[in-house]
Parts: C-alpha cells; sequence; structure tokens
C-alpha cells in the first residue's frame, strides 16, 4: 500500500495522507487536533477509544486538559452530524472514552467508493475491484493520451480550462474562529489580515484589502455572489484555532463562478513558527493558480522567520484594537509587543499608526495636538524601517507621519511609492498617496490613484467616497454629487459624504440643500467640531448669522477643554467675513503644524483669501509647490 488510505463512511471521505476530510467533493474545515482525533478514531471505528489513548496519540506526550479531548469531539460532532449531539457518529462510552458508531471502508491506492451495509470495522477494497480499477485508469489514459496526440486544440484547452481555470484576482476571508470564544476573535483577524497581507505582495494577483472582506464575517451568501460583489476569480476561506503555544489553520481556494473547489489544505505549527505557516499557506495557492512570482517574492516566501509568540499576541491584540477606534488601548498592546521583542518591526509601524490617529479628528481619542504625537509616529515608523526596511507598512506610516507634520513633500512622495513598490494591492496606501497627490494640486494622479484604492477595496464607503472628494477639490462639483450620491445609496448614513455633499452644494450657492445636508452630519457624528464649523460657514454665507456666531462660540469654548484645529474656526468667520480673525486662525494652525492647512492650494473654502498677501505668505511657507 503506498502512502496512507481514503476512508469512508456515510458521505463523507477522509484522505488520511493529506489530513483533509470531504463531504462529497467538498472539503470539511477543521482544525489539525480535530482531523488527528478522527483518524484515530476511524482507524479504530467500532471498539472503544480509551481518552488516556487519544491524548497520548494526537497530542503526544504534550501536556494538555481533557478539555481540549472534549473540544475536539465537539468540533467533529458538529461537522458530521445534522443532529444536536453528533452521538450517531461519535458515541460516548461513560467514564472509559469514545467509539467512531458509523461504518467505515478502507480504500486502498484508488478512488474511493461509498459502501453500505454494516461493517463494525475497517474492510479493504476486494482484489477484483482494485484490478477494475487499475483498467479505468488505464483506459482514462489511453483516452488523455490519443487527444494529446491528435491535439485537438478546442477540446484540449477546454480541459485545461476546467482543471487549470485562469486566477487572476482572489480574495481571503474571514477566517472562522473554532475556538468559539468571543475573546479569541483578534486571533482569527489578525491572522486573516497577514494571510491577505502575504497574498497581496504577489504582484501577478489583484488581492482585495481587508476591510471590504471583512464585512462578510459571518454571512451566508454563497460564494459565487462574494465572488462578483467584490470582483474576484477566487476566494479563500478556512478556519483557524490556538491552542496553548500551537495554532492549526485550515485553507481551502476555490474558483469562484463556479463554486469548485480547487485545493485545500490543514496545518498545524508552533505560533513561533506563525509566519512560516502564513507563507507556505501562500505559495501553495500561488502554486496552485500558476501564479508567475519574481524573484524577490520568491525569496521573501522562501525567507524562515520565528516570532516572539507573546509579541505576536500583543501586536495582534493591538491592530483589533486600532480597527476599533480604541486607540490608548491599541497603544498599550504595541508598546507590550515592543518590550517582549524589541526587533519585532510590525509592532513598531502599528504603534506609529496609531499615534498617527490619535492626531486625526474623526477618532474619538483624535484630539491630541500635533506636536504630541506626529514626532512619536515618526520615531516610531523610523524603528520599523531600521529593523526591516521591506515593510510596507512601515513606509507607509512614515509617509503619514513625514506629510501630517514634517511636511518634507519629497521624502513624503518617496515613502509612497516605496509601500507600493513593494505591495501594489495596498489599498490604504493608494488612499493616502491619492490624499498627498489631491493636495498637492496634481487632481488628474490623485483621481488615479483613489480609483485604483476603490478597486482593491470595493467594499468600502470611505474609499469610493475619496471620489467625490478628489473632484470637489478639483472643482468638478457635478461630477462629486454623482459620486457622493453613488456612495449615499449602499451607506445612507455616511458622515463624510453628507458632509461632502454640503460642501458642495455650498460652492454651487445651493444653501438649502447644503444646509440639509450638514445638519445631518451633524446628528449622525453628534456634533463632530468638523460637521459643525462646515454647517456654521454655509449658515453664515445664507445669512442665518447668528445662528452661524453661536457655532462659533461652541467651537472657540471646546478649543479650551482641548484641542480644536483652529482652521475649523477660519470656516466659519470667513463665512461671517471676519477676514482678519480668520488669517489668525490660519496662523495658529500653522504654528500647530495642523493637517488642514495641507489644503490651503486646493480648498474651495478658502478662495475669499486667496487675493490677501498673508494666505499667499501662508501657502508659500507651507511649502506646496505652486
Amino acid at each position: 500500500m503506498a502512502g496512507r488510505p481514503f476512508y469512508e463512511f456515510g458521505p463523507f471521505r477522509l484522505d488520511a495522507t493529506g489530513r483533509l476530510l470531504f463531504r462529497g467533493t467538498e472539503p470539511v474545515l477543521l482544525p489539525p487536533k480535530a482531523i488527528d482525533t478522527l483518524l484515530v478514531l476511524v482507524e479504530n471505528a467500532g471498539t472503544v477509544v480509551d481518552k488516556e489513548l487519544l491524548l497520548k496519540q494526537v497530542w503526544q506526550g504534550a501536556f494538555v486538559e481533557e478539555g481540549s479531548l472534549t473540544r475536539a469531539i465537539s468540533v467533529l460532532r458538529k461537522a458530521l452530524s445534522n443532529e444536536k449531539d453528533g452521538q450517531e457518529f461519535i458515541a460516548t462510552i461513560s467514564r472509559r472514552g469514545y467509539r467512531f458508531a458509523v461504518p467505515v471502508t478502507l480504500v486502498e491506492n484508488g478512488a474511493p467508493e461509498l459502501r453500505t451495509g454494516p461493517v463494525p470495522t475497517v474492510t479493504q477494497v476486494s482484489p477484483k475491484r482494485h484490478i477494475a480499477l487499475l483498467v479505468a485508469g488505464a483506459v482514462v489514459a489511453a483516452v488523455l493520451t490519443v487527444i494529446a496526440l491528435l491535439n485537438i486544440g478546442m477540446l484540449r484547452n477546454g480541459l485545461r480550462d476546467r482543471t487549470t481555470p485562469a486566477i487572476h484576482s482572489l480574495a481571503v476571508l474571514p477566517l472562522e474562529n473554532l475556538s468559539r470564544d468571543p475573546d479569541e476573535e483578534y486571533f482569527a483577524d489578525g491572522m486573516t489580515e497577514e494571510l491577505t497581507t502575504e497574498l497581496a505582495q504577489i504582484s501577478a494577483l489583484k488581492v482585495i484589502s481587508h476591510t471590504s472582506v471583512v464585512q462578510y464575517k459571518g454571512t451566508k451568501k454563497p460564494l459565487p455572489q462574494i465572488a462578483r460583489e467584490l470582483g474576484v476569480d477566487a476566494v479563500v476561506e478556512g478556519a483557524v484555532e490556538r491552542s496553548g503555544d500551537k495554532v492549526g489553520i485550515s485553507v481551502q481556494l476555490i474558483e469562484a463562478p463556479s463554486d469548485r473547489h480547487l485545493w485545500a489544505k490543514s496545518y498545524e505549527r508552533d505560533l513561533r513558527d506563525v509566519l512560516e505557516l502564513q507563507r507556505e499557506v501562500t505559495h501553495a495557492i500561488v502554486d496552485e493558480i500558476q501564479a508567475k512570482l519574481t524573484a524577490p517574492e520568491k525569496n521573501r516566501l522562501a525567507s524562515v522567520q520565528s516570532v516572539n509568540a507573546q509579541a505576536h499576541e500583543n501586536y495582534l491584540r493591538g491592530q483589533f484594537s486600532l480597527e476599533k477606534g480604541e486607540l490608548k488601548k491599541s497603544i498599550a498592546y504595541f508598546q507590550k509587543a515592543i518590550q517582549e521583542d524589541p526587533n519585532y518591526a510590525p509592532a513598531h509601524a502599528g504603534l506609529a499608526n496609531a499615534y498617527i490617529s490619535q492626531g486625526q479628528p474623526w477618532f474619538g481619542e483624535g484630539d491630541l495636538r500635533p506636536k504630541d504625537v506626529f514626532p512619536q509616529a515618526e520615531a516610531a515608523a523610523s524603528n520599523a524601517l531600521q529593523i526591516d526596511p521591506s515593510l510596507g507598512e512601515g513606509h507607509l506610516a512614515l509617509a503619514r507621519a513625514i506629510q501630517l507634520y514634517d511636511w518634507n513633500w519629497p521624502a513624503v512622495e518617496k515613502e509612497y511609492r516605496r509601500a507600493l513598490e513593494l505591495n501594489q494591492n495596498y489599498a490604504l496606501a493608494h488612499n493616502f498617496y491619492a490624499e498627498f497627490l489631491q493636495q498637492m494640486g496634481r487632481n488628474d494622479e490623485a483621481l488615479e490613484q483613489t480609483r485604483r484604492a476603490v478597486v482593491l477595496n470595493p467594499l468600502d464607503s470611505n474609499a469610493a467616497a475619496n471620489l467625490g472628494f478628489d473632484n470637489y477639490t478639483a472643482r468638478k462639483y457635478d461630477v462629486a454629487i454623482q459620486e457622493f450620491q453613488k456612495v449615499l445609496k449602499f451607506d445612507p448614513d455616511n458622515v463624510g459624504v453628507h458632509v461632502g455633499l454640503g460642501w458642495v452644494y455650498e460652492q454651487k450657492k445651493m444653501y438649502p440643500e447644503a444646509i440639509v445636508e450638514l445638519q445631518k452630519a451633524v446628528t449622525l457624528s453628534h456634533r463632530n467640531e468638523l460637521t459643525l464649523a462646515s454647517l456654521g460657514q454655509v449658515l453664515a454665507e445664507s445669512g442665518r448669522r447668528q445662528e452661524a456666531a453661536k457655532i462659533l462660540q461652541e467651537l472657540k469654548h471646546r478649543s479650551e477643554q482641548r484641542y480644536i484645529s483652529p482652521c475649523l474656526l477660519a470656516m466659519v468667520q470667513i463665512g461671517l467675513g471676519e477676514r482678519d480673525q480668520a488669517i489668525a486662525s490660519l496662523e495658529q494652525a500653522y504654528d500647530n503644524r495642523d493637517q488642514w492647512m495641507l489644503y490651503l492650494k486646493v480648498d474651495p473654502h478658502m478662495d475669499s483669501l486667496r487675493t490677501d498677501p498673508r494666505f499667499q505668505d501662508l501657502v508659500r511657507r507651507v511649502g506646496i509647490p505652486a
């Protein structure tokens, strides 16, 4: 017998060599320890397997609690059975262990075929059937040889298309958290994002951003529908479980239009080898779809690098908190990761991103002065790149920190370009590079980058809204309205889109429409300062000066409690015609290295000040090229 056999029972086929379970032709995702447990039970079908023996064979002498075995049995019963307790497949024998209770057929060296009837133990395929299988295989081989010799083009190409579909784009669906513990969601989400990043660095592939794909977490949508919505040829789905110092992951590659399974495999590694595991999965997928690798990509996938397990865990927790906007918590986790392993570059890049978010006005905790956060962000990003110059996340973080504080425009563009060289599928880098180009007044280039970001992140309404903002600063107001209204069709409560529409209507002197949109934004954002300033400016321009003055007073009062961008005060002051006060507010913003100063060149709100020499001097000092 060459290799390990196939086992068949009920509608299932267990590939002992590949350690994969199939229901019909579809793989059933199971963690490695569950597969190992199933193999032991199936190989001893009809007899009682003691718990001690299962623990010894599956966990191979490692100290584990009996609860680990209980969880594995629970996972198996759920996967195998439609019944509530799954006892019809795996019976519990009180005080002893478990018994695999259904008939099992052993298939050697041939295509498995379901056997029916009561088979109390494992049986082998008869010699007659074995000979028949060999004959059938020889016939098939002969037919294929004739086809090849005759060189029947259409038939040959059709066979190739069915066996090796052309795959140029894919998405990694959220990995299922097999632990069922909500506290472990950070690990499953983190593993999904890291696997997405690994695949995204393959230049021959288009890989959809995790931001769009995460929306399918827990969804019951058919895979072909998901693929159509994301615009991909294939999807990767799977499950992950962490147990002690081990991590198990099961993944499968599915051709999207036909919902056909192309490849599946289960892995188990020590937590310190998690990066090697992700690269092995990536390499297997790339081989399956026959994607061409560049020399640097081959070298990167071949490199072996271990990580400090505790540092990696804290990093994933930091990323999880950052995505939820829990900035102080994320900073604490990233700092813990760095303490565990000072040479763990992703943790430094994560810390830089958390600091940058603290300086952003849209975050609940993003109310610190630029000088209090951006120098720390730049230092953390620089540390990341000193450790790993090939880390795209580090280059993006450094670009953002320099852009928002140092205002060294050549250095900013250099870092953005390097981030995109390392990962052309980096949707966030395309997005922020587009923002930089917009601020520089390079409108066509900005739109090109924004469109690329939308292709890679098709379900992110904020990415789509940037098409509206690009056209707004390019003074293409009607096009901007169209883009914003497209977003509202699938995200009617997007605050940024209502703000954008309000700005566009303001420039078109459509004040009633602008006020309606900005009042929605104020309500949805719980009176965020940007929405208030935008409403205040429109109210002032439309003649409702008293209401605008009230908003200005509210903003001034808030600025006494915490940092509020002086540029927001200037917006209302411009609407009220208070030119001197507006220039003074902008001077204060310049002294603070405020990020809204980067839009001086292109922001239509500032048009009434453009002939003022004091304003022109401010633009010159910010250093944006003419």
